[in-house]
């Protein structure tokens, strides 16, 4: 293979179907190393007073932990208050806390509580 050139998608040499090449050692280091993020679905009623407040700084070096994170503040209802500020119901979910403790980012953010329910 000294004369083809190398196929990538998302980080891991591809054949020319698309399938991922198995035949060095390196690649597999790449693909067991992937973290797949588990979802969580919110369990707030829509109308639920959003008296949390949710600032996080996930380092660029962890951009798909951060995107995930993001993605599920949306689905627990938060609104993005500036980039790395939201506000959403409380209390978070016991499993999403120790899931994000288990993944490396319950150090990352830190939560207060409003006195106030925020308001659009």
């Amino acid at each position: 293979m000294s004369g083809r050139k190398k196929i990538y998608y998302k980080g891991v040499s591809v054949n020319l179907f698309g399938l991922p090449n198995f035949d060095n050692h390196k690649n597999k280091e790449n693909i067991s190393k992937r973290l797949y993020l588990n979802s969580f679905v919110s369990q707030f009623k829509k109308d639920a007073p959003k008296n949390l407040l949710l600032m996080y700084d996930i380092p660029h070096t962890r951009k798909k932990e951060r995107d995930w994170f993001r993605r599920q503040l949306k689905n627990f209802d938060f609104v993005m208050i500036q980039k790395s500020v939201w506000v959403g119901p409380s209390p978070l979910p016991a499993d999403f806390v120790a899931y994000l403790k288990r993944i490396g980012l319950k150090k990352e953010f830190k939560t207060f509580k409003l006195a106030k329910s925020y308001v659009n």
